[in-house]
């Protein structure tokens, strides 16, 4: 019989850990081998985004289909964004009130003329076209097919919504039923390939953290130590604090949530990118005991309109770059600063590294803080996307199982059962 040791090390989460572990040696110690595997976490990354459209799809399509109800569709979809929109208000506020009192770019001294803004050029570009207007025109693929092809997780989310209200009105006796038998089947292949892929979690991780490290080091960190350890804080104190109330008003634990998804979340900080587990949340939620219709309306959609690691980030990280140029808001550019946020968080949906991409953005709009500025903090912000994306990942997976609780459909034993095990 295996001892207990042994059987640890062939769990899945254990694996990621070792592998995480054994990737910040490697970029340490072997900066330049750190940086030639980032192919390992690339890779990975982009498996796992090659099953995200189909199985989105195939969740929604027989989550609505199954559920018959599309009023109670309408209802969820609309809880769901008016949730996303108050909790994206509070990470705002949030990361506002802790650059305020915490005043992490005070003593840097820098001169914006000579800040170089050649360095996030890239970035500026494309948040001109993450502006909501451009954002609404994407809403819509070319084909019924180009989504999948594409991946565009808004556009398989409105294609999936307007092909399960389709199969579940469909007036043709029979044809219904057998489709959606069909597409149930798909989804069990589907679910089973994923768990496949995940056997990779291990190396993408060990490849994507040696390359954070090998590429970016750990000295990057002690320049701005401030700002990188206020935001872990920062998003700390929203995740037990925020969500933490809120699941106890929904009747659960988000500390037994966060263990219930170690696996996920382990593989989420590997590889720096939420989506990697974003098939593995939708099936955990729904074996805690949130219907299919809910979990594939609300998870997909939160992914791009629910960004609350993104929203803290944005305006913790405005003020760093406006205290360290010794630029100083009045609380009307503040506020200013926080509407924009909030807007320029949702154009940016989809967009790939939406964070330094919505900064820009927002900057933009309040002129007196210098795009350039981005500078300062460029060199961490791969640091730092882990934990935009921890508390991304878990802020969908409480508004989840808040919103199926709000809708009186989730069931308590199975929530019971997957928590306390």
């Amino acid at each position: 019989m295996p001892s207990r040791g042994m059987r640890l090390l062939g769990q899945l989460p254990m694996q990621v850990l070792i592998a995480i572990g054994a990737g910040v040696l490697i970029g340490a110690f072997a900066p330049h081998a750190g940086e030639a595997l980032k192919p390992l976490g690339d890779m990975f990354v982009k498996l796992v985004r090659m099953v995200i459209a189909p199985v989105i799809f195939v969740s929604i399509v027989t989550g609505i289909a199954g559920m018959r109800d599309l009023g109670a569709l309408g209802r969820v979809a609309a809880r769901a964004l008016g949730y996303f929109a108050v909790m994206s208000g509070f990470a705002l506020v949030l990361g506002l009130v802790v650059a305020n009192w915490v005043r992490p770019g005070d003593g840097f001294m820098i001169a914006p003329g000579a800040l170089d803004s050649g360095k996030v050029a890239d970035y500026v570009a494309k948040a001109h076209d993450s502006t909501l207007g451009g954002f609404f025109m994407g809403l819509i693929p070319d084909t019924l097919l180009s989504s999948q092809i594409e991946g565009n997780i808004l556009q398989v989310l409105v294609v999936a919504v307007l092909f399960g209200v389709a199969l579940a009105t469909v007036p043709v006796a029979g044809v219904g039923e057998r489709l959606l038998g069909l597409f149930e089947d798909l989804g069990a292949v589907l679910f089973r390939l994923v768990a496949i892929l995940m056997r990779a979690a291990p190396v993408g991780a060990f490849g994507a953290m040696a390359f954070t490290v090998g590429k970016f080091g750990i000295a990057a960190l002690a320049h701005l130590a401030l700002l990188v350890l206020t935001f872990y804080a920062t998003s700390l104190i929203f995740v037990l604090g925020v969500l933490g109330g809120v699941s106890w008003l929904a009747g659960f634990s988000v500390l037994r949530l966060v263990r219930y998804l170690t696996q996920e979340l382990l593989l989420v900080f590997g590889t720096s990118s939420s989506e990697s587990a974003l098939p593995g949340l939708m099936q955990k939620l729904e074996a805690a005991g949130v219907p299919r219709g809910i979990v594939g309306v609300v998870v997909p959609t939160g992914y791009s309109f629910n960004l609350d690691g993104t929203n803290i980030y944005m305006t913790l990280a405005a003020l760093f770059i406006a205290q360290a140029c010794k630029v100083e808001l009045s609380l009307g550019q503040q506020i200013l600063l926080l509407g924009v946020a909030m807007l320029s968080s949702k154009g940016a949906a989809g967009v790939t590294g939406a964070g330094f991409i919505t900064l820009a953005a927002t900057l933009a709009i309040v002129p007196s803080v210098p795009i350039a500025g981005m500078t300062l903090i460029l060199g961490v912000d791969r640091f730092m996307s882990e934990c935009r994306s921890l508390t991304n990942f878990m802020g969908n997976a409480v508004a989840t199982l808040v919103i199926a609780r709000w809708e009186g459909t989730l069931d308590r034993a199975k929530l019971a059962e997957a928590l306390g095990g």
